[in-house]
């Protein structure tokens, strides 16, 4: 068994969607990033590969490489499942939470988790998602920003 930590981290802007979990949120900001800067998925696909060894989601899919450019994090997770396919390991669960003040999320995680499932080939209930704000205080509490943090466990 390997355990896996992922920790991802984006600012708000305008003119950008929100999307986490491969879920467009409605809300006056979006993520920054070079792939459609879904920080929970990132979060996740750090945690799975630290599991593996294999370095984290920069090695794979570089920033500087346009074919990444508004990629779809979902379709990069599912490559990381290939990626884990290769090496011989299965993913036995995946626990993650993000981190912000608004939008508040609990309508969406259903949905997170389903997508998140589906994505990495996973069976129900292997995915969990939670949202906590931090009291208004640090990047995230000031709505500067959005974090996630992932712990996976392979076999």
């Amino acid at each position: 068994m390997r355990i896996g930590n992922g920790y991802d981290v984006h600012r708000l802007v305008e003119n950008r969607k929100l999307i986490l979990g491969g879920v467009e949120i409605p809300y006056e900001k979006g993520l920054l990033g070079h792939s459609d800067a879904d920080v929970l998925v990132h979060a996740i696909m750090d945690a799975l590969l630290g599991a593996a060894a294999y370095g984290d989601i920069g090695k794979l899919f570089p920033d500087t490489d346009p074919k990444f450019k508004n990629a779809d994090s979902l379709q990069l997770l599912r490559y990381v499942a290939d990626v884990l396919d290769v090496y011989g390991y299965k993913v036995v669960n995946i626990d993650s939470i993000i981190v912000c003040q608004q939008p508040k999320l609990k309508d969406y995680i259903p949905q997170m988790i389903k997508n998140i499932e589906e994505a990495a080939r996973l069976p129900q209930n292997s995915v969990s998602v939670k949202a906590t704000t931090e009291e208004g205080l640090g990047f995230t509490g000031a709505g500067e920003g959005i974090a996630a943090h992932a712990v996976c466990l392979l076999d």
